[in-house]
């Protein structure tokens, strides 16, 4: 029950650039970033494991995987590897920045990377980062330094200079006392990155309903950079983006940048009746257990009977999901081998016949967010 997808997609009401076709024959799919001009592919390569469960070496084949299949879109983030320590944090970066470096077509990649938001968790970084005037100048410079590059096609804010719900939070527990860098002074910095040729555009990272429409509103009302994206998690077992900003990215062409598309490689299968296999991320790291739960495992089974009835790739049939999804601009995808990394670019030739989409909404209804 799947094919090439060949029917454009929309968001805002825009019809977004959709077909090109890359070097092997496929046909490939590019969509608006925001209200920009720039073109991104469907699927954006991720690369957080790079310099822990990556060697350089590995980051750069697949680097030049992702090219060859058409993906221009690369995205990473100051804080990576993850885990994230003291000894491994901005190696992703430099592992970028050296393949960068031996190539002549910068301007046909779009770059992506991001600044930590408020963490006394991450006292190597500047102290403790915190996304005001003097943080973002001093992180943005190690991060152009690191990646060996001129400027940054998207900035990011890893996630929020404030106590809210994110990172797995369903309830919002409001600290009053708190103190926060004001969403004004963030975006006055960035204006001054932007104005200085450092960085094209904008975005956010784990923000709230609240969050992305204070950013447009303060962003509109003072004359300073307006986000184009904001990359939350989504997938199958997690979908509580579409409860309040699935609008938003709508409304206000602030597309979605969805992260672990496959939950941690849950919705590969690969951790089913309690098996781990060896280097598997939940194998190696205690701390990756957000979608390990007797709901998340019921959820996933449900799906994987679904992938099975229809003959389709377990990890693929959930990367078409996200794809087909009209709120999202890009999907993110990581892997740990080549394997992993050609079957999940080759989600992005798959569209799944409504009787498939059909049968997927049946089982969110019954687990509707068995893991958020």
């Amino acid at each position: 029950m799947g094919q090439i997808c060949c029917s454009p997609l929309t968001l805002a009401g825009n019809v977004l650039p959709y077909k090109a076709i890359n070097p092997g024959g496929c046909t490939l799919e590019y969509r608006k970033l925001g209200n920009t001009d720039i073109d991104v592919s469907v699927i954006c390569l991720g690369t957080m494991t790079w310099g822990e469960q990556n060697t350089e070496a590995e980051a750069h084949q697949q680097l030049d995987y992702g090219l060859s299949q058409g993906i221009n879109f690369i995205d990473t983030a100051e804080m990576y590897p993850v885990p994230p320590t003291e000894e491994t944090q901005g190696r992703t970066e430099s592992y970028i920045g050296s393949w960068l470096q031996q190539r002549a077509d910068r301007d046909k990649i779009v770059l992506a990377t991001k600044v930590a938001g408020a963490a006394d968790w991450l006292p190597y970084l500047r102290g403790g980062p915190r996304l005001n005037k003097q943080q973002i100048a001093a992180a943005l410079d190690a991060s152009l330094t690191r990646l060996k590059t001129d400027y940054i096609d998207l900035y990011q804010l890893h996630w929020p200079d404030r106590s809210t719900n994110f990172f797995g939070q369903l309830g919002y527990q409001h600290q009053p006392d708190e103190v926060s860098t004001p969403i004004l002074e963030t975006l006055e910095a960035l204006a001054e990155q932007v104005k200085a040729g450092k960085v094209r555009q904008v975005g956010l990272s784990n923000e709230t309903p609240w969050g992305a429409m204070k950013f447009l509103s303060v962003a509109e009302q003072a004359g300073l950079p307006r986000m184009v994206s904001i990359q939350n998690p989504y997938n199958l077992l997690n979908r509580t983006f579409e409860l309040g900003l699935a609008e938003v990215a709508h409304r206000e062409q602030l597309g979605l940048l969805a992260y672990s598309p496959l939950a941690f490689g849950t919705l590969s299968g690969k951790y089913l009746q309690g098996k781990r296999p060896a280097k598997a991320r939940l194998s190696l790291y205690s701390r990756f257990t957000r979608y390990i739960s007797a709901q998340g495992e019921a959820a996933t089974e449900a799906y994987k009977e679904i992938a099975d009835r229809y003959q389709l790739d377990f990890s693929q049939m959930a990367l078409a999901y996200v794809n087909s999804r009209s709120f999202v601009t890009s999907n993110i995808i990581g892997a740990t081998s080549m394997d992993q990394l050609e079957s999940n670019v080759a989600s992005m030739e798959l569209h799944l016949e409504q009787e498939v989409i059909e049968a997927i909404e049946s089982v969110h209804g019954t687990y509707t967010y068995p893991c958020p």
